[in-house]
């Protein structure tokens, strides 16, 4: 109830601040390179990566700096990685479904996701976003049969420094409600493991964002890699 009247009365400010930062935020495209293929020796492990800006690379020139090369870095050593990334800029958890929907069905060890900054943007209510998540989830186990599924949280908006308060405060109040609906609803699932997006750790090591203060930077997407990196292995060597 108090993240509803807050935004109601935030309105004005939130327009027009929405207006400043949409025109003085440099526009970065999604990075180059392949988002399909096999690499690698080793163990054969599939991996499927899902998601939105971030997940797509954005803030790097090239899918070698991005999650996916990151990723791969970490495991062609150990595994003969066959990867797709099905992302997109823009793309909220209903765009982000429709795309599942329209993929062919086939078995992915491991999904990756990254969803939910652009419905924080949209101001959906974390109570119809968990909602949302549940049906992503359903489709994404029905489709792929993975093994495992691991979550990235949403990150904290509010230390994105792009964003000014109270803009950049509310967002956060979303993306800390929808994290705790996210984590309460993964708990249980033995195949799920939360990837918490850690900004507060990552400004302690001196990491910066990308140049538009909104997406990931290199640095960041090699930690991003690393921590899931972990997770795989742990479950896969």
């Amino acid at each position: 109830m108090l993240l509803k009247i807050s935004t109601i009365v935030l309105v004005p400010a939130l327009i027009l601040q929405g207006y400043r930062v949409k025109k003085n935020t440099p526009r970065l495209a999604e990075p180059q390179g392949l988002r399909k293929g096999v690499i690698g020796q080793g163990k054969a492990l599939s991996i499927l990566i899902l998601g939105d800006s971030a997940a797509a690379g954005v803030g790097v020139e090239d899918q070698r700096e991005a999650l996916l090369g990151c990723l791969l870095d970490e495991l062609v050593s150990n595994f003969k990685v066959t990867y797709q990334l099905e992302a997109k800029i823009g793309d909220s958890t209903l765009e982000i479904l429709q795309r599942t929907k329209q993929l062919d069905n086939q078995q992915f060890d491991v999904v990756i996701t990254s969803v939910g900054v652009n419905d924080v943007t949209k101001l959906i209510s974390p109570q119809k976003w968990i909602q949302q998540q549940k049906g992503l989830y359903t489709e994404i186990e029905a489709k792929f049969l993975p093994k495992m599924i691991l979550v990235t949280g949403v990150p904290p908006m509010n230390l994105f420094p792009a964003l000014p308060n109270p803009l950049g405060w509310l967002f956060g109040q979303y993306s800390s409600a929808m994290n705790q609906k996210l984590a309460k609803f993964i708990e249980n699932k033995i195949n799920y493991q939360l990837i918490r997006f850690d900004l507060a750790h990552f400004k302690t090591l001196n990491l910066q964002m990308a140049r538009d203060g909104f997406h990931p930077s290199q640095e960041i997407y090699q930690i991003w890699a690393k921590q899931i990196s972990q997770c795989i292995f742990s479950k896969f060597m």
